[in-house]
């Protein structure tokens, strides 16, 4: 798909999920054309947003499965970006090896691969996580993580962690696409983002939506998602879904950028929540409804996560704080039936 008068083309797979529909809407906005890639483009009520999206500018929705070897080929002809958003998440299969890790490797690749072969994409800007950073023994208070760290795998095989094939899944995949771009001389950045906080286009409920407004909904199953994130994470790592999509989108186009980078705005914990959203909202009650274990949340955040790596390259986070994160994200759980109205 040609982007008329010089403008610039990226793709986006998986345009139909939480981050990659915001980023979709963000680069329309921003003047590209858009090819983004979905499993069932008939499914008319799955693709509802995307086809909302085409009136903001050129964007073409196509099909492409991350298990279908070359089937992202026509997607990523003459793009400019390839952003690898995408990924198979698998949390309660019995096998996570056979269910989200190997599907997640083989996926990573098969884009990867496509990409090569189109020889027009600059940059590939992979979407992994944070769990890819910081799933290790952290034993010193204030500890600071950086890009050069891994999560240890064999700490997380030992420990199986509720998400453990989730956490491997994302470090092998990262691991897998730098060996590949290194092979073929591909340009490419990762991204390694927080719990991600906002108003996506997409009116279904994404789990960290639903973790950071769930003292609010009583939801807990959510609250324990959030209480695991802090317990694991030494913290509660924040990116507005706004920043992030900057952020990538910014990593595409600064030519210096390289490796992986960590996007997180700031560090907060489970407790200043709860106090945040008594003060913001006290028609909800808001409350962490549970008794047991609550001694355990943290008063301040033991490790943080830097993005001082984003930063140098001149990146500006937008939202900063929770008001500045919170400020869409109760009206979004309304509309999404998360909150009653």
């Amino acid at each position: 798909m040609p982007g008329g008068g010089g403008a610039k083309t990226a793709c986006v797979t998986g345009g139909n999920g939480y981050i990659a529909s915001a980023l979709v809407k963000m680069l329309l906005h921003k003047g590209y054309a858009v090819k983004t890639t979905v499993r069932n483009p008939e499914d008319t009520q799955k693709n509802a947003n995307l086809k909302e999206l085409q009136a903001l500018g050129p964007l073409e929705i196509l099909r492409a499965d991350l298990e279908e070897e070359g089937s992202f080929d026509e997607a990523v002809a003459g793009c400019d970006y390839a952003f690898l958003v995408a990924a198979p998440v698998n949390l309660t299969s019995d096998n996570p090896e056979r269910d989200q890790i190997e599907p997640s490797v083989r996926g990573t690749l098969n884009v990867m691969r496509s990409c090569a072969r189109a020889g027009t994409v600059r940059r590939v800007v992979l979407t992994s996580a944070a769990s890819s950073v910081c799933m290790r023994p952290l034993e010193v208070e204030g500890h600071v993580l950086d890009e050069e760290s891994w999560s240890d795998l064999d700490w997380v095989a030992a420990e199986k962690h509720p998400s453990w094939g989730y956490v491997v899944s994302k470090v092998l995949s990262e691991k897998e696409a730098l060996r590949f771009a290194e092979e073929h001389g591909m340009s490419l950045v990762i991204a390694c983002p927080v719990l991600t906080v906002g108003a996506s286009p997409v009116p279904e409920v994404c789990a960290s939506v639903a973790a950071s407004l769930s003292m609010l909904s009583g939801d807990e199953a959510a609250l324990g998602m959030l209480k695991g994130i802090e317990k694991t994470f030494g913290g509660v790592p924040v990116i507005d879904l706004d920043d992030l999509c900057r952020a990538e989108v910014f990593l595409a186009e600064t030519e210096a950028a390289s490796g992986r980078y960590i996007c997180s705005s700031f560090t907060t914990t489970i407790v200043e929540i709860a106090r945040f959203l008594v003060d913001k909202y006290p028609q909800y009650n808001a409350d962490i409804r549970n008794d047991s274990g609550d001694d355990e949340l943290l008063e301040k955040p033991r490790v943080k996560l830097s993005s001082a790596k984003l930063v140098k390259e001149g990146f500006e986070f937008r939202y900063k704080t929770l008001e500045e994160v919170y400020q869409d994200v109760a009206e979004y759980g309304k509309a999404l039936g998360i909150l009653p109205h």
